[in-house]
């Protein structure tokens, strides 16, 4: 089974959730009226869109129905299909590079969510294409994190830098720049801390690992990527919110959509944040994190086509 079909696969409580719902509203209805309109709004909203996106959406609709002299309801399906490809954009935006190497990611984002797996999923990736990856353990405030993280570099088959639990994190970022650059890797991933119970503490520390990779190497980190639960559905964008305010966040990638019926989240991200989803993840396998192609999703969550099409 390809990719796509296993996006497909995966989008499958989100497709109950969102598409059939909306769908429902659509059929069996004679005309299209005001009690239509927000029936769909509240669909929306029920599935993750959130407020802003779902009346974004709606207006949409409104104005492609009025601009096409669209009377009967069931000719919406496609209307709204239409309009949510729009606004969701088939802009691809890959992970920012540095041309003349090493690329160092910070990859940030709250205990939980999949942080430590998308590391070691990304660095399987590069390999893959043939690319030297490090990996610096920065999460010092649990042993966990960073044997979590070992685990990930043995199996993947690549160096990690690592100080012990309660260490600096800013000391193991530096060590970990001057290493990538010295052992000639053309990757770096930087783990860092999630503990939001402390958060001024947490923010402050993320703050100063940015500071430091950017003194060490002049225009890194070339990419902040925040990693965010698709089943945390609304509560992800005021993730998006607090981390914003801490780092520069470049990127978004986007976990355990196959766990949830919230997938109409990515649909909130898109459109209400300034900051593109760049990676997905649908699942356990190493080859489950993919770039976001918005074409892709929208046609999955439709169950629109096959891998080969």
């Amino acid at each position: 089974m390809g990719f796509f079909s296993r996006l497909k696969e995966s989008l499958t409580k989100t497709r109950e959730t969102f598409v059939e719902k909306i769908d429902q509203v659509f059929t069996g209805r004679k005309g299209i009226d005001e009690e239509l309109y927000e029936e769909l709004e509240e669909v929306l909203i029920q599935a993750d869109v959130g407020v802003n996106t779902a009346m974004k959406l709606v207006e949409r609709v409104r104005k492609g129905v009025k601009a096409r002299n669209v009377q009967e309801a069931s000719r919406l399906k496609d209307i709204f299909q239409e309009e949510l490809e729009y606004l969701m954009g088939e802009k691809v935006t890959p992970i920012n590079t540095n041309p003349e190497g090493p690329t160092v990611i910070m990859v940030v984002g709250v205990n939980g969510v999949g942080k430590t797996t998308t590391i070691g999923k990304m660095a399987h990736n590069y390999k893959e294409q043939g690319k030297k990856v490090i990996l610096a353990a920065g999460d010092t405030f649990r042993a966990a994190a960073i044997d979590q993280l070992e685990i990930w570099a043995q199996r993947v088959g690549v160096d990690i830098i690592k100080h012990q639990e309660g260490s600096d994190p800013g000391a193991v970022a530096y060590d970990a720049v001057h290493a990538a650059r010295s052992r000639k890797a053309d990757v770096l991933l930087i783990d860092t801390a999630g503990r939001l119970h402390n958060k001024s503490h947490l923010m402050d520390e993320l703050r100063k690992v940015h500071k430091i990779v950017a003194r060490e190497m002049p225009g890194a980190p070339h990419e902040v990527l925040l990693v965010l639960d698709a089943t945390t559905g609304q509560n992800a964008l005021s993730q998006v919110k607090i981390f914003s305010e801490a780092v520069n966040v470049t990127g978004i990638a986007l976990t355990k959509l196959d766990g949830t019926a919230k997938g109409g989240v990515v649909t909130a991200i898109v459109t209400e944040m300034a900051i593109p989803v760049k990676l997905i993840g649908i699942g356990e396998r190493m080859d489950d994190l993919r770039p976001f192609n918005p074409k892709d999703f929208i046609d999955a969550l439709y169950g629109k086509r096959k891998d080969d099409e």
